[in-house]
C-alpha cells in the first residue's frame, strides 16, 4: 500500500520537538510532502503515527 499522509487536523494541544536528521533524510522527507501537497511537519508526524499504530 503506498503511503498517504494524515488529512491535516484540527488544531490539538502539541509541543515543539528538535529532531537532528542527516540533509538526506530532510530532502526525502521534503520531497514527499511536495508530492502530497503538505508539510514537512504533517509528513513527519503521519509516519509516525503509522509506525505506531501498525507496531502494537
Amino acid at each position: 500500500m503506498a503511503f498517504q499522509p494524515k488529512a491535516t487536523k484540527e488544531k490539538v494541544k502539541a509541543g515543539y520537538k528538535t529532531l537532528y536528521i542527516t540533509d538526506e533524510l530532510a530532502e526525502k522527507v521534503a520531497v514527499l510532502a511536495k508530492k502530497h501537497d503538505t508539510s514537512f511537519n504533517n509528513i513527519v508526524v503521519s509516519i509516525l503515527e503509522d509506525f505506531f499504530e501498525n507496531n502494537k
